[in-house]
C-alpha cells in the first residue's frame, strides 16, 4: 500500500508515480553489470575505462595547507557566498593563463563544485516555457533543473560531421524566440572537442542577435592536448553575454573537494550569487584557502595535463590496432569513438549500449555507451595506474582480450 504522501509528490520528479518506474539510467546498468561481471569471472580483473574522476589525490602542498587552515578557529564558521583570497587567487589565474581580467568583487564568486552552479542558473532566468539550448551528448544537470522550473529543453545533437560543434543556425525560429540560455562545455565531455576563437565569435553574435544568455562549462578547461586551455571570456563581448565556470576537480585532482567558480558579466554573477545564497552556505573555508594554493601552483594543472595526454595516446594506438578508428582528442581525459555495428562471425550490435555490455560481460572491460547522436562509446583515461609500466600492462591486457576479434563499423 502506497504511503500518504505517494501522491503528493512533485511532478518534476515523477508525481503520483514517483519511485515506481523501472526504467534503469544508463549508468547505473553499467554499475550493475560491472558487479555481474566480477561475480561471474572472480579471477578475471575488470579493465574500467568508464570511471569518470582523476584518479589520484590533490597535490601534497594543496593537501597541507587544508590541514592547516581547518585547524583555525576563525574557518569554523559559514563562508556564504565565499572568501576574497580564493576570488583573488581566481582573478590572479584567469590574468596569468588566459590574459582575462576580473574584478574579484563583483565578476568572481566561488561555487560548491561547477554541477551546483549549473543546477542554479536556470533559477536565474528560466520561467515557465522558457528554452534552454543544451548540447548533446553533454551533462543534463541545467537541463533538470530548467525543467524543474517549467521551462523546456532543445538538444543541440554534436556530431562529427560539424566537428562536434553545434549548429546554432538549425535551431527552429520558434524555439530560438523562447530561449534564454544556451550551455555550452569546452573542451566537450565526452566528445573531447575543444572550441576554438572563431566558434566564440559567432556564439556570441548569436546571444547578441537573439537576446540568449551564454553558460560555458569549462570543467576539463585546463585539459587540452594540441592548442593552448581557451577560456570563453578571452574573446571579446563574451563578457557582455555570459559567465564562465571553472572547477578544480579535473584540472587539479580535487574531484571530491567540491570547489570551482563563475565569472564573468557583473550582473549575471550577482544574480546567481543571490540564487547560491538561498541554496548553500559556502564551502569550507579550508577548502577554499586550500585552493588558492592549488590555483598559485600553474605546475599542478599542466602535470594533470601532460598525463593524461600520455594515457589517451596510448589508448588510441591501442584501439586502432583493435580496429576502432580514433585520433587523439583536443581535451578532456575521455576518448570518445564510434562504436562498432558488429562482430564478423559474431553478434550484431543495433546500438553503442549493446556493445557496451558486451565487452563487460564478455570480457570484463567497462566503457560507457553514448546514443544521443550516433552511437559511440567512452573509453575514460582515468583507470587506476600506479606508474607508466602499470598502464602499459593496461593496455596489453585491453589488446590481448580483443586481439582475436574482429570488429565491423558501418
Amino acid at each position: 500500500m502506497d504511503p500518504y504522501f505517494q501522491s503528493m509528490f512533485a511532478d518534476r520528479i515523477g508525481g503520483v508515480n514517483h519511485g515506481k518506474s523501472n526504467e534503469i539510467y544508463k549508468f547505473e546498468k553499467i554499475k550493475r553489470a560491472k558487479r555481474q561481471a566480477l561475480v561471474d569471472f572472480p579471477d578475471k580483473s575488470l579493465l574500467d575505462f568508464g570511471i569518470g574522476e582523476n584518479d589520484e589525490i590533490a597535490d601534497e602542498k594543496v593537501r597541507k595547507v587544508l590541514t592547516r587552515e581547518a585547524e583555525l578557529l576563525e574557518n569554523r564558521g559559514y563562508a556564504d557566498n565565499g572568501c576574497l583570497e580564493f576570488k583573488e587567487a581566481v582573478a590572479r589565474f584567469m590574468r596569468r593563463r588566459f590574459h582575462v581580467e576580473l574584478d574579484p568583487a563583483t565578476e568572481i564568486n566561488h561555487c560548491i563544485g561547477s554541477k551546483t552552479a549549473l543546477a542554479m542558473i536556470p533559477a536565474v532566468f528560466i520561467n515557465p516555457g522558457d528554452f534552454t539550448l543544451m548540447t548533446v551528448p553533454g551533462y543534463p544537470v541545467a537541463g533538470t533543473h530548467t525543467k524543474y522550473y517549467g521551462g523546456r529543453v532543445y538538444n543541440l545533437p554534436l556530431e562529427d560531421r560539424n566537428d562536434f560543434l553545434p549548429d546554432l543556425h538549425a535551431i527552429p525560429d520558434d524555439i530560438r524566440k523562447q530561449a534564454k540560455l544556451l550551455i555550452l562545455n569546452y573542451p566537450n565531455s565526452p566528445t573531447g572537442q575543444v572550441a576554438t576563437v572563431e566558434f566564440y565569435k559567432q556564439v556570441i553574435a548569436f546571444a547578441r542577435t537573439h537576446k540568449i544568455v551564454v553558460v560555458q562549462d569549462a570543467a576539463h578547461g585546463m585539459l587540452s592536448y594540441h592548442t593552448p586551455p581557451l577560456s570563453f571570456l578571452q574573446v571579446e563581448g563574451a563578457k557582455e553575454v555570459g559567465i564562465e565556470i571553472h572547477s578544480l576537480s579535473k584540472g587539479w585532482n580535487m574531484i571530491g573537494w567540491r570547489i570551482g567558480w563563475f565569472c564573468g558579466n557583473e550582473r549575471i554573477v550577482r544574480a546567481l550569487a543571490d540564487v547560491k545564497d538561498n541554496c548553500d552556505s559556502g564551502q569550507f573555508l579550508a577548502v577554499q584557502k586550500a585552493a588558492v594554493a592549488a590555483l598559485d601552483d600553474p605546475a599542478i594543472p599542466d602535470e594533470a595535463c601532460k598525463k593524461y595526454r600520455r594515457r589517451l595516446q596510448k589508448l588510441v594506438d591501442t584501439l586502432r590496432i583493435l580496429g576502432f578508428h580514433c585520433t587523439l582528442p583536443g581535451g578532456t581525459y575521455f576518448l570518445y569513438v564510434k562504436a562498432p555495428s558488429g562482430i564478423e562471425g559474431g553478434p550484431a550490435f543495433k546500438n553503442a549500449e549493446e556493445v557496451a555490455h558486451y565487452l563487460i560481460r564478455e570480457h570484463s572491460i567497462c566503457t560507457v555507451p553514448w546514443d544521443d547522436a550516433g552511437a559511440y562509446l567512452r573509453f575514460s583515461a582515468t583507470y587506476l595506474a600506479k606508474d607508466e609500466p602499470a598502464e602499459d600492462d593496461l593496455m596489453n591486457a585491453l589488446a590481448e582480450r580483443l586481439g582475436e576479434i574482429t570488429f565491423s563499423f558501418q
